[in-house]
Order: structure tokens, then sequence, then C-alpha cells
């Protein structure tokens, strides 16, 4: 399996342990002609007593740190000596929060590098004008500020809009009732009915009177007999 494996590192209670160093990640970003800037990273281990430099590992590409197989606390570097050497060693990390980190660190690196999808640093060049932070800009308000809200016309346009409702159903308004001579008479009380009663049997009808009476004449053959 390609790759490195950390547990012979740490064998016989870190037997082949060399150095206790500090590790820092520098970025180095170089000016050119062109109002740009050329960014170049490395891995510095160095002694935490005084800061000399115990060893450098120029990252130009994902490959110079790997980590290992069998521990995430552990990681091989490739380090560069003078004249061009090169040699792996082994970097182990005391606690996991600690490595982690590192691992977040090369990510930005390899994202501000722009790594293409062979790991090779692309020599990307970064705009001074880009990297420039946007300015941020304060919109609160102030001691003594106020905001004023204009809705225009807002309450005229509603008042208007009822105006032509109302006139419009004007048009179909009911028509006046009608005036107070066409109305029905009040029905009769029970007495005036009682009374109109009696009045009506008090009158008597009068009696049938004969054909002769009423104008007519049997004649001489006396049809109507």
């Amino acid at each position: 399996t390609k790759g490195y494996v950390a547990a012979s590192w740490t064998a016989d209670n870190n037997k082949r342990q060399i150095f206790t160093a500090r590790l820092r990640i520098l970025e180095t970003a170089i000016p050119t002609p062109n109002n740009e800037e050329s960014v170049k990273t490395d891995i510095l281990l160095e002694d935490p007593s005084n800061g000399q430099l115990f060893a450098a590992a120029p990252y130009t590409a994902a490959g110079v740190v790997e980590q290992v197989l069998d521990s995430s606390r552990f990681f091989a570097v490739r380090v560069e000596g003078e004249g061009g050497r090169k040699a792996m060693l082994g970097v182990g990390f005391e606690e996991r929060s600690e490595a982690f980190d590192f691992s977040v660190a090369l990510q930005e690196v390899r994202k501000t590098l722009g790594f293409d999808d062979n790991g090779k640093a692309g020599g990307k060049k970064v705009s001074k004008e880009k990297e420039k932070a946007p300015e941020k800009k304060d919109f609160s308000l102030k001691e003594g500020e106020t905001i004023t809200v204009n809705i225009g016309g807002r309450g005229r346009r509603n008042q208007n809009k009822a105006d032509e409702l109302s006139g419009d159903l004007g048009a179909f308004s009911l028509p006046p009732p009608p005036g107070g001579s066409s109305l029905l008479p009040p029905p009769p009380s029970a007495q005036a009915v009682k009374a109109q009663k009696r009045m009506s049997q008090s009158i008597e009808l009068p009696k049938p009177g004969s054909i002769e009476d009423l104008g007519f004449d049997d004649g001489e053959f006396g049809e109507f007999q």
C-alpha cells in the first residue's frame, strides 16, 4: 500500500525521535511590476526556545505533506535543505485538534496557491485590487437621527376609490316608496266588524212581487203560465 505508517516512528517509546520543534506556516507575497503579487508558502520547523530554523519545506505541491495511514496526528513532510537536498521527516502532534488545524491551514494554502487537479501549484498571482477586502459601511442610525417613510397619496387613493364605489352604487339605488295616499287602510277592529254584522241583519229586504207588479203581462194566452 502506498503511503506512510507512523507505528514504526513511535516504536520503542519514541526511540527514533530526533527533535521537538515548533511548526509554522509562512506565506510570503512578492510584488511584481504589473501591480500583482506572487505568493509562496513554506512550512518551517524551528527550535521552540530560540526560533532557530531546523528544517523547511517549500509548499509547492500537495505531495509535500502527506497524512499517514494509521493516525490522524502524524504527517510525512518533505523538507528541503541547502543545495536542493530533500528528505522525508515524520511530524507528529500531541493533540488531534492541533493536527486538524494544520490540515485546515494547508487546505486554505492550496486554495490561495491555486493548485490544479494534479496537486501542483499553478503559479497563481493575486491582484492587490482583488485581494483588498471591500470596505464595510455603517448604515446604523446615529444618535438623534430618524427615518421618515413617505407613502405618497395612499390615503387619497383609498378615498377616491371609496367615492367612485359609492357613485357606482348610486346608479343601482331603489326608487322611493309611493305616497301616503296609496297606502292601504288599516283593517277594521273586532267591534266594528260586529257592529257591521248587526246592521246588515236589521235591514229587511223587500219581498218579491208578482209578475204584474214587475210589469209583465200574461197576455191573452198566458204564455208565462
